[in-house]
């Protein structure tokens, strides 16, 4: 956090921490929890040479999901996961520049759209969908996770919702942006994707 330019006491910040992290252990979740934080933080810190403020990507990845309502509509989590940042660094004494950053970081996991000179979000957007590209086990125990979260949405709904969420990330020009995950992330994403979809559009 110093690298950040707080002006907080180790006391506070500690604080700040705890606070965040009793969000990520609330008992709703199933996969946006604290495995998740761990998982998008492990990737930061392996490729942290590709961002050019690669503490604020960390930052970021604190805040993402730090408020998370699976009943919560559109953007509405990302939008409050980027207040709360904004109000937790702000009041740790980071300097207003780098909490700009951190709430455009955040905002950007909306949709994970990112441009081609945007190192940060690049970063930050790899490390939050890596899951995509991992062994197909492991994919589906993402999933299975996911549908545990909207467990108050009755199967006919969810299929549509899931599925037009996996379009979307179909949709995107590439997945993922830096050497850490590449051609060979990108494959194994894609697959894991079309073959979700083919499960939930599958007919009954």
């Amino acid at each position: 956090m110093v690298a950040t330019g707080a002006t907080a006491d180790e006391a506070a910040i500690g604080a700040a921490g705890a606070r965040l992290l009793a969000r990520w252990r609330e008992p709703h979740r199933h996969y946006h929890d604290e495995r998740h934080l761990s998982a998008v933080l492990a990737v930061v810190d392996a490729a942290h040479g590709h961002a050019d403020h690669p503490d604020l990507v960390r930052l970021a990845a604190w805040c993402h999901d730090a408020v998370y309502d699976p009943r919560a509509g559109g953007d509405a989590n990302e939008r409050a996961s980027a207040e709360l940042a904004a109000e937790v660094l702000t009041g740790l004494g980071v300097p207003e520049d780098a909490v700009r950053e951190v709430v455009r970081l955040v905002l950007l996991t909306t949709g994970h759209r990112v441009s081609p000179e945007d190192r940060d979000g690049a970063l930050l957007c790899d490390a939050d969908l890596a899951i995509l590209a991992s062994p197909a086990e492991d994919y589906d125990r993402y999933a299975a996770a996911i549908r545990a979260e909207y467990a108050h949405v009755p199967d006919p709904d969810f299929r549509a919702g899931r599925a037009a969420v996996l379009r979307n990330l179909l949709a995107l020009p590439a997945l993922f942006h830096t050497p850490h995950l590449g051609e060979r992330g990108e494959r194994a994403a894609r697959d894991n994707l079309r073959r979700e979809l083919a499960q939930l559009t599958a007919p009954a």
